[in-house]
């Protein structure tokens, strides 16, 4: 009966609602949502991340991803306006953000897999980015940026039982499906000492696939969009916070909107939590283990109306990061915090 009940959630999953998957730590890595971000940085960013969502659920969602990510032309000296001496024991310091100024003009290159499987649906994205920074003042740059690739879309048959022989939603081909659909995502993204803003689509081409053999049923990959802005307070030389919110659109459901505070103590560990409304909430930890390795954890409970909050056991999701040519030992981003 559990499986009937989720070829029905799944099914309709694809034909009207969210068909990305969900991140709760992405304020660990925008780049995930917003391709702008590529090349932020002085060092070639990594960052390989497992989901397991709504545990105790069996066909319940698993995600996982691999990005990476540098800058091309960017200068990069200790003593230069986008990069901080290693004074005072904390170079998270008031003397580093204010000596903070505008990214050098510079490119950005990337590349991102993720894999998103959903009881018999299994989604695999592929794309390569570019992104393009400029100051636009003294202490404020903007990035633009968009990645291009390819989504596949495979349905397994043998993962699902029916109570009927036929279901018209299924077909009558026992075998795999596959779709081939090209992927276009684009962003922007304002940054500074203080704030950043970001604005961002993914998945920007609308198309038709049929992922059955039975012509009256198609789905419909809609655009997703993404609206994210957060403040950094400094609430003494050794601790920050950065308050931030997160809007989420996507045709045919209601607008989602998320809440986020990261708390961090120098560049060695942060706290944080994240509310959904009408959703649920989380918490996460994270800390640098090294100059080139960081970690961190998030475990959400779901809370909303619907019948899988109260069937679900939460949701665990960990983020592992590696800074690649890390020469200036930078521990946590400089410019997305």
């Amino acid at each position: 009966m559990k499986r009937i009940v989720y070829v029905l959630l799944f099914l309709s999953q694809y034909t009207s609602a969210q068909q990305r998957p969900h991140y709760t730590q992405y304020i660990m890595n925008n780049y995930i949502v917003n391709p702008a971000i590529g090349g932020i940085e002085n060092y070639v960013d990594v960052k390989l991340s497992a989901r397991n969502q709504w545990v105790g659920i069996d066909g319940a969602p698993k995600t996982f991803y691999a990005t990476i990510h540098g800058p091309i032309g960017k200068k990069d000296y200790r003593g230069s306006v986008s990069s901080f001496e290693m004074q005072g024991g904390n170079p998270r310091g008031s003397e580093y953000w204010a000596n903070y100024a505008a990214a050098e003009p510079h490119h950005g290159l990337g590349f991102t897999v993720v894999n998103y499987q959903t009881g018999y649906i299994n989604r695999s994205t592929t794309y390569a980015t570019y992104a393009y920074h400029q100051g636009l003042s003294a202490r404020t740059s903007l990035a633009a940026g968009f990645g291009l690739g390819f989504s596949s879309t495979n349905i397994n048959r043998s993962k699902i039982t029916l109570a009927n022989s036929f279901d018209p939603a299924i077909g009558n081909n026992t075998g795999d499906l596959t779709k081939l659909t090209p992927e276009l995502n684009a962003g922007l993204w304002i940054y500074s000492s203080k704030y950043f803003i970001g604005l961002s689509a993914q998945q920007i081409i609308p198309i038709k696939i049929k992922l059955v053999d039975d012509a009256a049923y198609k789905s419909t990959l809609v655009p997703h969009i993404f609206a994210t802005a957060g403040y950094r307070l400094q609430l003494g030389p050794d601790i920050s916070a950065i308050p931030s919110v997160m809007v989420r659109y996507i045709a045919s459901t209601p607008v989602s909107l998320d809440f986020n505070t990261k708390i961090q103590y120098r560049d060695l560990l942060w706290i944080g939590g994240n509310l959904r409304n009408g959703d649920g909430l989380a918490g996460m930890v994270g800390m640098n283990v090294a100059q080139t390795v960081n970690i961190s954890y998030s475990y959400d409970l779901n809370r909303g109306k619907y019948l899988l909050s109260t069937m679900n056991r939460g949701t665990h999701e960990i983020v592992l990061g590696f800074t690649l040519n890390n020469k200036f030992g930078d521990l946590c981003p400089r410019n997305i915090w």
